[in-house]
């Protein structure tokens, strides 16, 4: 398929720079070449012989002014030239002689929502093992108190916060908005802060918050402040830098420590651009994107991303993922989740969501083709560089939800600079990470029509598909209906089937019978835990559900005499200003029992030397009315993996609200514990006074259960 390109990538990285470094002499000379010669009008040669004698001296001395000026000119220009030249090649002899930045940090690094820039979830760390991590113990645990379950006047709490350690501390942002500050050998409050931001749930159905981000000065300044700086966002887009050392907010940002990140929302202002992901960090800049309201408007906020000075909170650049045309009369393409980045590359990739609304597209008909794609930009200007849409005329919700994870790899004996992309629909794309082309084939494959029953959309013909690695999902036919759920049940799920569209993966939504079978749709697939990586065996380890939904459209008329209920990511939405709202809904029995075969969630290891899978398992256990199913039906997931050096992955994610450690040879599971509800955020790994421990934030998402949590708890080996 196509990649987008600037120009620059298109004459190739060493041909670009060659330009950008081009002597200015040389450059000068042809613009010399350029400028155009003085006129004379013709005239008889006596005629003009005999002016020219009587010319006066004092015209003769005024020529010679000009010509000895006009010489001074020259002069001071090529000096100014040269000096331009001198100073360009000592930049390029300090660029040359600068370390590169690798791409694995060297040093056991988890200072970010993904542990490193790379999103590999790796630690180095392998004090705890495949042969002792059985004698895991919980060495501390702590509640912060920030926790509703909706029942109250408060809406309730879905808490996916990766702790960060940076600066000697743990540091977590809850669902209420304040930041803690804790001891990481002890959990003791070293400091915490409250944003005093309204707990209203202003664009998600819940309170939610994903944790923090953490910056520090290349040469910190002893004894000044905000060397050091810790960064949460909130619902209303505010911004908040606090000094990491003390708590207190760094007044040399913004204005005095907050930034109104919601200034810049001055298109289709229809709600806040709420920052409930923490902001991807590289060098001296903040990378930001922001969340909205899904499946509510045809017009929405586009999606803007924002480079901001860490230090400043000055904006330096943004990205716009529509053009000024469909931002009027469309939104979104935001970015809701993290990113990630190849300092050494200068690269900054973006993953990017749909536009909107989510499920009709009759208002966006041209191309849009930075929307549901991975694009990468250059981290100084936020041009792009390349782009990969994997979704054309997306009409499903299928944001790109996960930071693209980047790896070196070894394909065919050749060393590849590589990233996997992670995908609702259970795909994984892997491409190279310099140029955008892919590392095994993907390739555009027919998909179905639509019905001709939903007025003004138009289909994409064509879809990309990997062939390595295989899909996670088989989605060429129908899953299996379950005997159990259907024999329980009288035959409801059976006949629920028979009424749904299903010809294959990106069957269109209609306004028939029961609507459109959905395997995966916003659910299912890879949520934003994304791809972990050991860059050691060269093994990526990804958690999958497996989820059936019903997707069906209402006519504006017949949509507003519905009865509409709605929950966290289901029920009816309404699209407002498209001719259609939507019933999003599992697929469930009337005992609430999946309709489909499970397993309903598994954990998957990829040889990515070769694209093919090492292993895979059921994951968790799923329950319902209080009661753990088996473990072979594994659980829906929401959360991602962390790897280590010591061949042990780490995951909580599922609805028992169990943690655990699998073997990351043969996906053996190793030790679990409980804790207070589903740990629906990424581990973290760390290591302080020689102890390596594993903190896992259970917080609980109602997508998975109503039960939720203000649980923070962290093992190690005993001492």
């Amino acid at each position: 398929m196509p990649i987008l390109t600037t120009p620059k990538q298109r004459l190739g990285t060493a041909t670009a720079l060659a330009i950008c470094l081009t002597p200015l002499p040389l450059l000068a000379q042809e613009q010399s070449a350029e400028q155009p010669q003085s006129t004379v009008q013709e005239q008889p040669a006596e005629q003009a012989q005999a002016e020219t004698q009587e010319q006066p001296a004092e015209q003769e001395n005024q020529a010679a002014s000009q010509d000895q000026e006009q010489q001074e000119q020259q002069e001071q220009q090529e000096q100014q030239e040269q000096q331009e030249q001198q100073e360009q090649q000592e930049q390029q002899e300090e660029i040359s002689a600068a370390p590169p930045i690798p791409l694995v940090p060297g040093e056991p690094t988890w200072d970010s929502f993904h542990g490193q820039l790379n999103a590999q979830k790796y630690s180095p760390l392998d004090q705890i093992n495949a042969d002792n991590v059985g004698e895991l113990e919980k060495v501390w645990e702590i509640h912060t108190g920030d926790v509703s379950d909706g029942s109250g006047e408060l809406p309730a709490t879905v808490w996916s916060a990766t702790p960060v350690f940076a600066n000697d501390t743990l540091y977590v942002g809850t669902p209420f908005y304040r930041l803690l500050a804790l001891n990481p050998a002890t959990g003791e409050e070293k400091w915490s802060y409250d944003t005093q931001s309204s707990l209203e749930a202003l664009t998600q159905p819940v309170l939610k918050n994903r944790g923090v981000a953490y910056w520090q000065a290349d040469d910190p300044v002893e004894g000044e402040p905000c060397q050091k700086i810790v960064y949460m966002g909130t619902m209303d887009a505010q911004l908040f830098a606090l000094d990491a050392d003390s708590g207190e907010l760094c007044e040399g940002f913004a204005d005095n420590g907050v930034l109104n990140v919601n200034q810049w929302n001055d298109t289709n202002d229809k709600w806040p651009l709420s920052l409930l992901q923490p902001p991807t960090v590289v060098g001296d800049r903040l990378i930001l994107g922001w969340a909205g309201m899904d499946w509510a408007y045809q017009q929405a906020p586009p999606g803007t991303v924002f480079s901001i000075n860490a230090r400043t909170g000055e904006r330096e650049w943004e990205f716009q993922a529509l053009s000024d045309e469909v931002r009027e009369q469309s939104g979104t393409a935001n970015v809701w989740t993290h990113m990630s980045a190849d300092e050494e590359l200068g690269l900054v990739y973006l993953p990017v969501s749909s536009p909107s609304p989510n499920f009709w597209g009759g208002n966006r008909t041209e191309e849009v083709p930075l929307a549901t794609s991975t694009t990468a930009l250059d981290i100084e200007t936020g041009e792009v560089v390349w782009s990969r849409q994997w979704v054309h005329h997306d009409i499903w919700d299928y944001d790109i939800n996960a930071a693209p994870t980047l790896m070196d790899i070894t394909v065919d004996g050749e060393e590849i600079p590589a990233l996997i992309q992670a995908t609702k629909m259970g795909f994984l794309f892997v491409v190279n990470r310099e140029t955008g082309e892919d590392v095994w084939p993907i390739e555009e494959r027919p998909v179905p029509g639509g019905d001709g029953n939903v007025e003004g959309e138009v289909y994409a013909p064509t879809q990309p598909f990997p062939t390595k690695p295989a899909p996670l999902l088989d989605q060429s036919e129908k899953p299996e209906v379950w005997a159990l759920a259907d024999a329980v049940s009288f035959g409801e799920c059976s006949a629920l089937w028979e009424d749904l569209d299903y010809r294959g993966m990106y069957t269109p939504p209609t306004t028939e019978g029961a609507g459109t079978l959905g395997y995966p749709i916003t659910a299912g697939g890879v949520q934003w835990g994304g791809v972990a990586f050991d860059p050691e065996s060269q093994t990526a380890i990804v958690n999958t559900s497996h989820i059936v939904q019903t997707l069906k459209l209402y006519g504006r008329e017949a949509y507003d005499s519905a009865n509409r209920a709605s929950g966290n990511e289901s029920g009816f939405a309404s699209q407002e200003g498209a001719p259609y709202g939507i019933l999003l809904e599992v697929a469930l029995n009337r005992f609430g029992m999946p309709c489909w075969e499970p397993p309903f969630g598994e954990l998957v290891a990829l040889d990515m030397t070769t694209g093919d899978v090492k292993w895979r398992r059921p994951v968790g256990a799923s329950q319902q009315y209080g009661f753990f199913m088996p473990d072979s039906w594994g659980s829906p997931t929401i959360g991602g993996p962390a790897v280590t050096a010591g061949n042990i992955v780490f995951i909580g994610a599922s609805m028992d609200a169990k943690v655990r450690a699998y073997s990351l040879e043969t996906g053996d599971e190793l030790w679990s514990d409980q804790v207070e509800a589903p740990s629906v955020s990424n581990p973290a790994v760390y290591e302080y006074e020689g102890r390596q421990y594993v903190a896992f934030v259970a917080g609980g998402n109602t997508i998975l259960k109503e039960e939720v949590g203000d649980h923070i708890a962290v093992y190690a080996l005993p001492e």
